[in-house]
């Protein structure tokens, strides 16, 4: 009895078509919504597993990345240890650029993946360490080559002093065996050599503490020299390796850690194709028995009443609706279908009463149809179907016809033959069947002679004594007028919003209270909106959405003075956060009686502009900071090269002196040995006649000799005198052109015979110069030291000429050529580059024709050209004015 009761209980529960729809409608959302996070949660998973595989990718091209960097900053270290003219600069920002993406690369990895780079930022500082005291000892020996050459010219000195030619042919033996060593670069055989050097024997104190001076210096340089190669070998070159092999093992790692990633990326892929499966079979099972449960409690009792419907429709008034005890839409079905029957058991009352009423409707009728001709609004009758039964004159007008009858033999269906668009009159028809009327419709129909005209269409349905609709009556008014204007308005504030939107700056308009009543899409950006959702607004109100405000000071001037105000800058946080700068001019529009109606305002973004001109002043004092310090070092090399060409100068000068004086030292001991020997014969009292005439003779030809070498040393010494004292004395003063010439190629002969060449020079007599001597003799020196190094290789023997003529009333000018190798073309085009070279690995600076060309047409005020091909030689024509410009002689 329970279970009976509970069972027509639950058959007696109705629910309502809707809440039978949403609730199969939820079930199925439910399932939907259950697929959907099934699938987000895998996808989330395959987007992690697929983001760590790229993870681990670009880890293969840090891996890469650091490998390069190492390299590079390898190669500077060797650069910076093997060659001495190599900047530390490289392998500083070499060694900076790897530890700052150790840094960033750390942040991106693993605990694991972090150790390692720890690991290779640890080798990096000891490799940093090693460079800091490579840079050190690179210090020292410069400070040691740098005290070298005083303690070196001590020496040599002492050595030319010293009576004890063998001792000195030792020394200068073990000279040159140091000096071979410095040069190929084998410091334990330099330190050898100086440790032998001072195990020689030398008696003279001088000699002796100059060649231990000379010794110990060379034993430091070798010294420093061996721990810079120690400190390359054990610091420089292990780290490098162990930074290497820590990259290695980081490319290991990724590699393994992607075949794990791969493996559980297959798995889940697998999972989710198996769960995608199962979830879609549960839900087609819960949606058909859905449709099951919504058929039987809707589709059954809606066929059951429709079946008596038709009884009724039949004649049988008697017929039975079932269902109308049923509490939802299909028992209000049932309850109007028995209310539909007993009216029509009502109807046959009322028929009666209907005739009596026809008459009455015809004298109405009467009435209708002269307001139906009379009105100036179109009035039409239709069928449902599109049939037009009946119009008045206004509308036959209105289409473009004579009368109503040529309108309704012209028009078939209405819908394809006078609607524009055939789905307006079906929306038409909708409407009517939905609601029994229509109000103020519009659409477009086509004139008799294709006018497109806009209707505005109001009608109500007419339905039959059985409640199904036969006509359409209604009224049409014409608004082709009214639309075209709306829409030639509509269209010119579209394009208005279409102009303002494109262009790249803020544009707005306000009203008198300053609510924006136009703003285009730029500035709705700026505040975070939409254009439409800002009009109506002020800027406060759209900016207090972000916590941001801005003073309306300037639109109230406008408001207040009714003029532009000219363009100002302004600045305020957009929606971002994000400060902007801005050009703004504000301008009022005015009405037709002068007053301010609205304020139109008008903004640049000058953001990037305010950068760039910050980024432009910066880069401005960076560059001219660099440019200052490579003015700085280019002097700097400049004076050291001049210094080198000097030092040069004096070596060959001091080889060339070296020979008369040491022939007159030689004489000078021979005539002292005769004078002792004569003196010993005069007190013995045996002198002979024969013993004094050749003590005569040979005191005369030694004093010949003396006094030749003597002379010869002391021009020598002279003419360099003469040329230092020129370079150092850097005033103006009136000099021959031609002795100068000859006393600075005087100092130049010395280096010419163990170089195998010929030095011709041809000076024109007294050409007077007010000008610098001392600049004029240091080109000279650099055109010949430059050709000597340049021009013959191999030893080749050669010739260089110097000619010296007037050119002109206020000009000389200089040729210097040689028969050397010649130059080629792009050596010529750089020739005078600084720091150009083509000797760079045989210690080459690059400055030399370089410092020839600054001075000559920066100090002495001329100009030169180069002329030279390949195996053809190089011809040099300087052109120098007589009086040096002024200008010149104040820098």
């Amino acid at each position: 009895m329970v279970f009976a009761a509970l069972v027509q209980r639950i058959r007696s529960f109705s629910l309502s078509i809707g809440q039978l729809t949403f609730g199969s409608f939820m079930l199925l959302l439910a399932m939907i919504v259950m697929t959907s996070v099934a699938s987000v949660v895998s996808i989330r998973h395959i987007d992690a597993t697929f983001a760590e595989l790229q993870h681990l990718q670009s880890l293969g091209d840090v891996a890469e990345e650091i490998d390069r960097r190492t390299n590079e900053l390898r190669l500077a270290a060797r650069d910076f240890v093997t060659d001495p003219a190599a900047p530390s600069s490289q392998a500083w920002e070499a060694a900076s650029s790897l530890s700052a993406l150790l840094k960033k690369t750390r942040l991106q990895l693993a605990p694991e993946q972090q150790e390692m780079i720890d690991g290779v930022t640890q080798r990096l500082a000891n490799y940093r360490n090693g460079m800091e005291r490579v840079t050190a000892l690179i210090a020292r020996r410069a400070d040691l080559i740098a005290a070298l050459p005083p303690i070196r010219g001590r020496f040599e000195r002492a050595i030319s002093e010293v009576p004890d030619r063998a001792t000195a042919r030792s020394l200068f033996r073990a000279q040159n065996k140091i000096a071979e060593a410095l040069l190929a670069h084998d410091p334990a055989s330099a330190e050898q050599s100086a440790h032998n050097m001072r195990a020689l024997s030398i008696d003279d104190p001088a000699l002796r503490a100059a060649t231990d001076a000379y010794a110990d210096a060379i034993i430091s340089i070798s010294g420093t020299e061996g721990q810079i190669a120690q400190l390359d070998k054990e610091v420089l070159g292990t780290e490098g390796q162990m930074i290497s092999r820590v990259t290695d093992l980081l490319r290991d790692l990724g590699a393994s850690r992607g075949r794990v990633l791969a493996s559980d990326f297959a798995k889940t892929l697998a999972h989710d194709k198996w769960q995608s499966i199962i979830l879609g079979i549960a839900g087609v099972l819960i949606g058909l028995a859905a449709a099951l449960f919504v058929v039987s409690r809707t589709v059954r009792p809606l066929r059951e009443i429709a079946g008596a419907i038709r009884a009724l429709a039949a004649g049988e008034k008697n017929a039975s609706i079932p269902a109308t005890g049923v509490k939802n839409e299909i028992g209000d079905i049932a309850r109007a279908a028995e209310v539909f029957r007993r009216s029509l058991v009502d109807a046959d009352a009322a028929r009666e009463a209907a005739i009596h009423a026809l008459a009455e409707q015809r004298l109405a009728e009467e009435s209708y149809r002269k307001l139906f001709e009379g009105s100036v609004d179109g009035i039409y009758v239709t069928t449902p179907a599109g049939a037009l039964l009946n119009a008045n004159p206004a509308l036959a007008r209105m289409m473009g016809y004579q009368s109503p009858e040529h309108l309704i033999d012209g028009v078939g269906d209405i819908a394809q033959t006078v609607y524009v668009h055939p789905e307006a009159r079906e929306q038409y028809r909708l409407l009517m069947q939905r609601d029994g009327m229509v109000r103020e419709f519009e659409y477009q129909v086509r004139q008799r002679g294709g006018t497109i005209l806009w209707l505005s269409d109001s009608a109500t349905a007419v339905r039959d004594e059985s409640g199904e609709v036969i006509r359409y009556e209604g009224t049409v008014r014409d608004i082709t007028d009214q639309r075209r204007a709306e829409e030639a308005l509509a269209e010119g504030r579209r394009l208005l919003q279409l102009v303002i939107d494109t262009v790249p700056a803020v544009i707005n308009v306000k009203d008198k209270q300053l609510r924006y009543v136009l703003m285009n899409r730029y500035m709705a950006g700026i505040f975070g909106v939409d254009p439409i959702d800002a009009i109506g607004h002020t800027t406060t109100d759209l900016m207090s959405r972000y916590g941001a405000r801005k003073t309306d000071e300037n639109d109230r001037r406008v408001l207040a003075g009714g003029k532009e105000l000219g363009f100002y800058e302004e600045e305020y946080l957009d929606s971002s956060g994000n400060l902007r700068h801005w050009l703004v001019n504000k301008l009022p529009l005015l009405d037709a009686d002068g007053e301010v109606e609205s304020i139109v305002t008008v903004a640049l973004d000058i953001g990037e502009r305010k950068r760039g001109e910050q980024e432009m002043r910066k880069a401005k004092d960076a560059a001219e900071a660099a440019l200052r310090n490579l003015r700085e070092t280019q002097n700097s090399l400049i004076e050291a090269e001049k210094l080198a060409a000097l030092g040069r100068l004096v070596a060959g000068v001091a080889h060339e002196v070296n020979n008369p004086v040491g022939i007159s030292l030689t004489v000078a001991s021979s005539l002292e040995r005769k004078t002792a020997l004569f003196a010993a014969e005069v007190a013995r009292g045996d002198l002979r006649r024969s013993s004094l005439n050749d003590f005569l003779e040979t005191s005369r030809d030694a004093s010949s000799q003396l006094v030749a070498n003597l002379n010869r040393a002391a021009e020598l010494i002279a003419s360099f005198k003469q040329v230092a004292a020129d370079r150092n004395y850097s005033d103006q003063r009136t000099f021959d052109l031609g002795d100068l010439t000859e006393q600075v190629v005087m100092s130049l002969r010395p280096g010419l015979r163990k170089h195998h060449l010929t030095l011709t020079v041809d000076c024109q007599p007294n050409l007077a110069m007010n000008s610098y001597p001392g600049p004029y003799g240091q080109v000279l020196t650099n055109l010949f030291l430059n050709a000597v190094a340049h021009a013959f290789p191999d030893g080749r023997p050669g010739s260089v000429d110097i000619k010296v003529r007037e050119s002109g009333k206020d000009n000389v000018e200089i040729l210097f050529s040689d028969d050397g190798c010649g130059m080629s073309l792009d050596v010529r085009r750089r020739a005078f580059d600084p720091f150009f070279t083509t000797r760079r690995d045989q210690g080459g600076t690059g400055l030399g024709l370089h410092i020839v060309y600054s001075i000559v047409t920066d100090r002495l005020g001329g100009r030169l050209e180069l002329d030279s091909e390949p195996g053809r030689g190089t011809r040099i024509q300087i052109i120098l004015p007589r009086v040096a410009p002024l200008e010149q002689a104040a820098e």
